[in-house]
């Protein structure tokens, strides 16, 4: 079993940047990859981004060119740079462990002047 703390949530202008964090903890051996996912209000949970232990990364077109996740596997933590925010990317914001199917708990993102 796999456990996931998100961190680094919060609320900021549009244009502003945050980063998110999400430690793994447990049976890393066997993640396959990790991603983070959004859900807003009266809306499904979708796809962020996703990055496979290979190095294969994907992103959704909505914030391509915005948002970057990477992984540092000394610390068994993914992260979610996320720049030039805008107020449509107000969600919870949860990371994903493949391989194992965990989810974080969720933290909040508010994007609003």
């Amino acid at each position: 079993q796999v456990q996931l703390v998100e961190s680094g949530g919060g609320s900021v202008q549009p244009g502003g940047s945050l980063r998110l964090s999400c430690a793994a903890s447990g049976r890393i051996s066997s993640i396959t990859g990790m991603g983070w996912y959004r859900q807003a209000p009266g809306k499904q949970r979708e796809l962020v981004a996703f990055k496979t232990n290979g190095g294969f990364t994907h992103y959704d077109d909505s914030v391509k060119g915005r948002f970057t996740i990477s992984r540092d596997n000394d610390k068994n933590t993914v992260y979610l740079q996320m720049n030039s925010l805008k107020p449509e990317d107000t969600a919870v914001y949860y990371c994903r462990a493949y391989g194992v199917d965990s989810w974080g708990q969720g933290t909040q993102v508010t994007v609003s002047s």
